[in-house]
């Protein structure tokens, strides 16, 4: 298994994880609580949960029950997610699965409102640009979830990508089968440029688009029929 700090030194939590996790501390305080659903306490709150997803991508754990080994096996481990006697599998995947959606956007949002402060722009003269794609998510805590056999569950992520800071704008999640031009929709906001792939070709929304001052760049389809408007007619070239 890779490891992300000194497997010689393990008497303390590595400086670079403080330093990783000083941006996110900051902000758990002020975003929406996670709370119970009922009138038991959590087992597992998300700053543990967060935590655990850290060290899950950190030390590339091919699973979430890898992950669980190594919280059983390692008291440096256990100490970096603040769980001393390590975590349950059914409460772990539990919170994975269920909660902590609100709050891990909360979190997305602040971050990227913080590196857009401070880091410097590209190509400004071409306005802002938004890179706009949708990927099925083929690796998560399970590994196979995402898949595309029969029957498996599957997730898509949708992204807005900032091209001129070169950071994630915007995310959304959906079902796998989910198209991907209605999330174009929500990703672009007015004064900025959407550059697209083929995929989101669709003519009612770059009409749409227009009156709405948001600009495009997109891949057409071979099939497309082309027309020009000259004056009082329409000639189409196919």
């Amino acid at each position: 298994m890779p490891r992300w700090f000194n497997p010689k030194d393990r008497s303390r939590i590595p400086l670079s994880l403080s330093q990783l996790s000083r941006p996110i501390k900051s902000l758990v305080q002020s975003m929406p609580p996670l709370e119970a659903r009922g009138n038991k306490k959590l087992e597992l709150d998300f700053e543990q949960q967060l935590n655990a997803l850290i060290l899950f991508h950190l030390e590339e754990h091919v699973s979430g029950s890898h992950l669980l080994q190594s919280l059983e096996e390692d008291t440096l481990a256990r100490q970096i997610v603040g769980a001393p006697m390590g975590i349950a599998k059914s409460t772990f995947f539990e919170a994975i699965n269920t909660r902590g959606l609100e709050q891990l956007s909360y979190l997305f949002e602040q971050l990227y409102k913080s590196a857009a402060a401070v880091l410097p722009k590209d190509h400004v003269n071409l306005g802002q640009l938004v890179g706009i794609d949708g990927s099925l998510i083929d690796a998560t805590l399970s590994m196979y979830w995402a898949d595309y056999r029969k029957n498996d569950k599957k997730a898509k992520v949708h992204l807005g990508f900032d091209l001129n800071q070169s950071i994630p704008r915007k995310i959304y999640l959906s079902d796998g089968k989910a198209g991907e031009r209605p999330f174009a929709m929500q990703i672009l906001s007015p004064g900025q440029t959407g550059v697209m792939d083929r995929g989101y070709q669709c003519h009612k929304n770059f009409d749409l688009w227009q009156d709405q001052d948001i600009y495009f760049l997109c891949r057409i389809q071979d099939k497309t029929e082309k027309t020009i408007i000259r004056e009082d007619h329409v000639i189409s070239d196919n």
